[in-house]
């Protein structure tokens, strides 16, 4: 919890000001048994209803004094409880944004979401409820038995036993519940996993029937989940019980010892009610700080969730100081191999090979072959873990982040879109794009018809994953999206597989067509797409098993050959 209380800055004052009026109010809760014990000993003893009536006024005053702190505190600590959950939130945001793949890939969509929901709620209700009453209870404790002591010391004892005892019992419960609390989140992660799978895979469920089995999954999982917060209830439900019993106990005890002191003639009757409120405000003061600590508890195993997930990964990608220019190859791979984390074996291995200015390159082979690995390289998406990349000459490694986005440009294997409109959809590698540019890009991604076919054109309102456009729609726009940006060499990760043959065909030729040199990466399972391809890199098992033109790889390259003669028959067997 400490680790994150920086993200209070800006709410500080608010956060210091709340327990100082806590304090105030109960200051002013601990005079209400004194002014008791004064109408009951001098009042009620003298008849002296004037004094009385005088007392009822001092202890409505008391009341309103108090009340008044209370609501100033409550809001002080709304403001500092929902002001640093913001923080939070941002901080939590902020460092998604520059996390890796191989960060986002280790630590799960599904908990990075909890962090930022469910977590940072918990934390919120924790802070609220601890700037409100973790200051309040402890002066109420052990206010009233300094209180205790000042009307009388052996009925007082009773306090110092009870006290003590009290503690141990809450802060043992408390420190047992912590590990049982991390536990419950950590099982809430794998129940939102199976549910955001469930509904992201809806159709796929749907097509395979498989709804029954995904319903046992879940049950398997969220009985799992409710055994382990039933485990941790009942290692906390007995914290309220005990402390009522202790509470009780000592009341008893106090006024048995009072009953004895008043017909001693050591104490008065008045001193008696006074003892007797002051124990049942530590009662209800300990039934407080007990709920507290739960809340506490499960908001500081919450925080420590966030505190660990702020402090992994995110670091900016590593920039190598050799910025000496090697060559005049757009792209150049040398020996590059790369391994997953935790992986026990390489996805890709040994390859290489050089790409010049201008040059169309193909990149196939079957599923799991490692294509989509090789292409997230140029842009670092991944680090190569053995030999090195070189773009236009220089190390790869040798540019920020912001160059690599200017350089190269991808279009990823699921289209993407974003809640809002066409335009400003297409203006992402861009802002500054003008109108003339965005349709120049859809011309050449053949999604010129998308966009005049919607009312509004390019203010076409796009829903949240392009959910109200066909697969081939969101595809083309894609591709769009990243010719806006004009990029020097253009990744197109199986963007197309969405497209028929001939519309496929008219964005080769136009991206072919472009102005500015550009280096175009074509990763496809059709021969087609890559056919015409200056270069042809055909990809087995993480390795290249062939590199050459369309002609030249018919005839040494067994993979390729199956790959095109299994979409293409070849002369004789059409013949026949």
């Amino acid at each position: 919890m400490i680790k994150i209380l920086k993200y209070m800055r800006g709410y500080t004052v608010f956060a210091v000001l709340a327990p100082i009026f806590k304090i105030l109010e109960a200051i002013f809760e601990l005079m209400i048994p004194l002014v008791v014990k004064s109408i009951i000993d001098v009042g009620i003893a003298a008849g002296d209803s004037g004094y009385i009536l005088r007392m009822c006024g001092l202890l409505v005053l008391l009341t309103l004094i108090g009340f008044s702190c209370t609501m100033v505190a409550q809001y002080f600590a709304a403001k500092a409880a929902v002001g640093f959950s913001k923080n939070l939130r941002q901080a939590l945001f902020d460092h998604a944004q520059t996390l890796t793949f191989s960060d986002i890939d280790r630590m799960g969509t599904s908990t990075m979401i909890t962090r930022m929901t469910s977590d940072i709620a918990q934390v919120q209700t924790g802070v609220n409820l601890t700037l409100r009453l973790f200051s309040r209870s402890p002066v109420i404790v052990f206010g009233s038995m300094i209180m205790a002591f000042t009307i009388d010391v052996p009925s007082a004892v009773i306090f110092a036993i009870a006290i003590p005892v009290l503690c141990v019992v809450v802060f043992g419960i408390m420190l047992a519940g912590i590990p049982l609390y991390r536990k419950v989140q950590a099982r809430l992660d794998r129940v939102l996993g199976i549910t955001r799978e469930n509904l992201s895979g809806a159709r796929v469920i749907r097509a395979f029937t498989d709804e029954e089995n995904e319903i046992k999954t879940f049950k398997e999982q969220n009985t799992a989940l409710t055994a382990v917060q039933k485990f941790a209830g009942k290692i906390s439900a007995p914290m309220n019980p005990a402390t009522y019993l202790l509470i009780n106990l000592a009341i008893i005890a106090l006024v048995y010892t009072g009953a004895l002191r008043v017909e001693a003639g050591a104490i008065t009757q008045g001193s008696v009610i006074a003892l007797y409120n002051y124990m049942s405000q530590i009662l209800v003061e300990l039934v407080k700080l007990a709920n507290l600590i739960i809340s506490m508890t499960k908001a500081a195993a919450c925080a420590d969730r966030i505190a660990a997930m702020l402090a992994d990964g995110g670091q900016p990608l590593p920039i190598s100081k050799n910025k000496e220019k090697q060559d005049d190859f757009a792209v150049t791979f040398r020996g590059v191999g790369l391994t997953y984390q935790n992986a026990s074996e390489e996805s890709l291995s040994d390859i290489s090979f050089t790409v010049r200015r201008g040059e169309t390159v193909g990149i196939i082979g079957g599923t799991g072959s490692g294509k989509t690995s090789l292409v997230h390289l140029i842009p670092r998406f991944y680090d190569a873990t053995r030999g090195e990349i070189l773009l236009f000459g220089v190390d790869v490694r040798a540019y920020t982040a912001e160059q690599l986005r200017q350089k190269v440009g991808i279009v990823m294997q699921k289209a993407v879109l974003f809640r809002g409109t066409i335009r400003d959809n297409l203006r992402w590698g861009k802002p500054d794009a003008t109108d003339e540019e965005i349709w120049k890009a859809l011309d050449t991604a053949q999604a010129r018809d998308v966009v005049e076919g919607k009312e509004g054109g390019l203010d076409y309102r796009i829903e949240q994953d392009g959910k109200n456009l066909s697969g081939g729609q969101r595809q083309r726009l894609g591709i769009a999206r990243t010719l806006v940006a004009d990029p020097d060499i253009l990744i197109l990760d199986d963007s197309a597989s969405a497209l028929d043959y001939a519309t496929d065909a008219r964005l080769r030729n136009a991206i072919k067509e472009m102005e500015n040199d550009h280096t175009v990466f074509i990763v496809s399972q059709r021969a087609a797409s890559i056919a015409h391809a200056d270069k042809i890199v055909v990809l087995e098992d993480g390795r290249a098993v062939g590199i050459g033109t369309h002609t030249e790889l018919l005839e040494s390259c067994p993979v390729y050959a199956e790959i095109y003669y299994s979409q293409f028959p070849k002369e004789e067997e059409c013949r026949s």
